[in-house]
């Protein structure tokens, strides 16, 4: 019972000598220190109150303290939340918070370098792609042929051993024009003097006679003439031949029109085409004109006669298939 007794009055006599349990000393930002016992629960967003003696207490502002203070206060749990919207932030911690760690991607190895063609080889579309291009390469090259009038077999030949270059060369070459075979055939020479009438008299020949003794005696050319009239009229002129062109032969443009159908561009039509008429058949239907009213870069406009009407129709170039220059009154 003494040494409890003793026990206790030992504590009560450090308590009293070591001052207030909880004190602490503060270092305010101007210097000066204050040491008190903090009171927890007496804290707020702008500070908390301190008791420095008995029945004396002081408010401390959170913005006062020094920022070493502030930081061992932030250690507080209940403080730190309150603590910390006061602590200054130094660079080095702005770079440590900051601090991004850079992970570096896996990256897929990239292909050995090699030449536009070993890659297109290299691979199963690659190589699609390189023969539709050679294909297309002939084919060009055929429709440059069509396009510039030249052998087509000389033009795909050249385009598939040289590719690009040679469809550029064929099209840089000017048109080749066929020469246009006559439309007009010669009269036929006279015959000779009583080789008509030898042909339509047959009792002209020597050596035959009538059977009653009389033979018609020789007729001048008026007799022949006569004769001739008498017994089936006059001849009628031959018409000439027709010519026909024909898309792959020949090659349809402006200046194909121009070059060979000049005459069908007047209003007044010469002796020599009066009677000439055009035949164009395309892919819209046959049109038979007597005059070429317009023509542009990629159509002409055709006159076309209906009955006592006249009606101009649109033909474009790539729609013609073929032309064909004849007498109107050939079939």
């Amino acid at each position: 019972m003494v040494l409890r007794l003793c026990l206790i009055t030992a504590w009560l006599i450090g308590g009293l000598l070591a001052g207030p349990a909880y004190a602490e000393t503060l270092t305010l930002a101007n210097g000066e220190t204050i040491t008190g016992e903090l009171l927890m629960g007496s804290e707020s967003d702008a500070g908390m109150q301190i008791k420095v003696g008995e029945g004396k207490y002081e408010r401390v502002q959170w913005a006062n303290l020094s920022q070493e203070d502030l930081k061992r206060l932030a250690k507080v749990q209940k403080l730190t939340s309150l603590v910390e919207p006061f602590i200054e932030i130094t660079q080095a911690d702005k770079i440590k918070k900051t601090e991004v760690n850079i992970k570096q991607p896996t990256r897929l190895a990239l292909p050995p370098k090699q030449s536009l063609v070993g890659a297109l080889a290299s691979s199963g579309l690659g190589l699609l792609i390189m023969v539709l291009l050679y294909a297309a390469n002939i084919y060009a090259g055929y429709e440059i042929s069509i396009f510039r009038g030249r052998p087509t077999a000389l033009v795909c030949g050249v385009s598939a051993a040289l590719p690009i270059i040679g469809p550029i060369i064929f099209l840089s070459m000017p048109t080749m024009l066929v020469p246009v075979e006559e439309t007009w055939t010669p009269a036929p020479e006279a015959a000779p003097e009583g080789g008509a009438a030898d042909a339509v008299n047959p009792m002209q020949a020597a050596g035959v006679e009538h059977p009653t003794g009389l033979r018609l005696a020789d007729t001048g050319p008026s007799d022949d003439i006569k004769l001739g009239q008498f017994q089936g009229g006059e001849q009628k002129p031959a018409l000439p031949e027709t010519v026909v062109f024909q898309r792959g032969q020949f090659t349809f443009n402006r200046r194909f029109i121009e070059t060979k159908f000049a005459g069908f561009f007047g209003v007044v039509r010469r002796d020599a085409d009066r009677d000439m008429v055009l035949v164009i058949k395309s892919s819209r239907g046959e049109y038979i004109g007597q005059r070429i009213s317009r023509i542009a870069a990629n159509e002409l406009h055709l006159q076309v006669q209906h009955g006592h009407v006249s009606e101009e129709v649109m033909i474009p170039f790539v729609e013609i298939k073929e032309i064909r220059l004849r007498h109107k009154d050939a079939k």
